[in-house]
């Protein structure tokens, strides 16, 4: 099958076609409010006070946005007090983004004569590059220039009979068409690494999937915290799930049966095609931010019902220039969220869609909001702050 994307100079394909400003602050807040087509980070993790490590993966954020096919072109600022930092250096984050061969331009108050200066030199270039942007046509493209970043949460029985099994066929089929598929949450196949082990493509990429799982379970038990015993939460627990293992076996069928390719680290972009698993946290502000950075034209959240607050899922899309799909196959959920979710296969357990067809009718709903439709989650004007999966101490 085919989609409607927008063909960015280094060959890879957007589903949107957004103009970045980076990083965030008041430069980047007041440009985007003045030029509508235009999008920006909102982060406390700025860099000031972190490690040379942790400043290298904000940069990393900071560059993949840029980079991801779902923005047209960039402007990077330097009014931050972390600019100083040679990993947060704005002209080599504009320079990194640049080498994409997409428009970059970069505005700085100490050169161009103040804030407010650069903030009328910045609105300038919006409007030229969001005008210049939407001069772009979408051309028809196969499927492997989709790349998708998967999570799950709130999870319940449903996740693991319908919802996650769709995410998988859905995965499957990307992965099979020469797409990338990336799925993650270390601590959220702990009990089922095994199994991912033994999908790998090699013995190496097995033992990284399994050092992984050890390495963040050790860090949590250094704190004096056995994840094996805190988790399922009480949420999971009241939807039914009865054991990690039981809540990590339902987890992984949202990576369907691909051979796994690699593990990745947060915001590391795929090297080659195929699936990937990430080496993230679960949080969704730092995950999606991080799948978009490492390049995902879509992402997705498969959301039981365990814990799930209100009638209506309205939560922005953390992925910032990356289209986020909510999805469920709890037939409550449904019910209660119809209006903010985009996919359903509960129907699998209603017995009125093998699951097959349900999978069917799924990749047909992503193609169509890759081609241009809007996901529920893009309706609404609301953004949150970010988190970045940072994991040494601030000083």
């Amino acid at each position: 099958m085919t989609f409607l994307g927008y063909v960015r100079p280094d060959g890879s394909v957007g589903t949107r076609n957004h103009v970045l400003v980076i990083p965030s602050g008041f430069l980047a807040a007041k440009i985007c409010e003045m030029v509508p087509g235009t999008k920006t980070i909102v982060t406390p993790d700025f860099g000031a006070g972190r490690t040379n490590s942790d400043r290298e993966i904000i940069a990393q954020v900071f560059i993949g946005l840029g980079r991801n096919p779902n923005v047209a072109s960039v402007i990077v600022h330097g009014a931050s007090t972390a600019a100083g930092y040679p990993e947060l250096n704005p002209v080599r984050i504009a320079e990194e983004i640049a080498r994409s061969g997409k428009r970059v331009e970069l505005i700085d108050p100490l050169k161009d004569g103040g804030t407010f200066v650069a903030l009328q030199r910045g609105i300038e270039l919006a409007r030229d590059m969001v005008y210049q942007a939407s001069k772009l046509r979408r051309q028809e493209v196969g499927d492997e220039h989709l790349s998708i970043g998967i999570k799950c949460g709130y999870s319940d029985t449903t996740s693991g009979v319908a919802g996650n099994p769709a995410m998988g066929y859905l995965s499957d089929k990307i992965v099979a068409a020469g797409g990338i598929s990336m799925f993650g949450e270390t601590t959220e196949v702990i009990g089922a690494e095994q199994f991912l082990a033994k999908r790998a493509v090699n013995e190496e990429v097995g033992q990284a999937i399994l050092d992984a799982v050890q390495i963040i379970e050790k860090k949590a038990k250094a704190t004096g915290l056995d994840l094996r015993s805190v988790n399922p939460v009480p949420a999971n627990i009241k939807g039914g799930i009865s054991s990690l293992e039981e809540k990590s076996l339902g987890a992984i069928h949202k990576a369907g049966y691909a051979p796994i390719q690699g593990v990745l680290q947060y915001a590391e972009r795929p090297q080659g095609k195929g699936l990937y698993f990430v080496d993230n946290w679960e949080s969704s502000t730092s995950m999606f931010a991080g799948y978009a950075a490492a390049g995902a034209n879509l992402v997705f959240f498969q959301a039981g019902g365990g814990g799930l607050p209100g009638k209506d899922l309205l939560e922005p899309c953390p992925a910032v220039v990356t289209p986020q799909l909510w999805v469920t196959g709890n037939p409550s959920t449904y019910a209660r969220a119809k209006a903010s979710l985009d996919y359903y296969s509960g129907t699998v357990i209603e017995g009125t869609e093998t699951p097959e067809e349900a999978g069917e009718r799924f990749y047909r709903t992503v193609i169509g909001i890759a081609s241009g439709t809007l996901a529920k989650s893009e309706t609404l004007s609301y953004q949150e702050a970010v988190q970045m999966y940072l994991q040494e101490p601030m000083f």
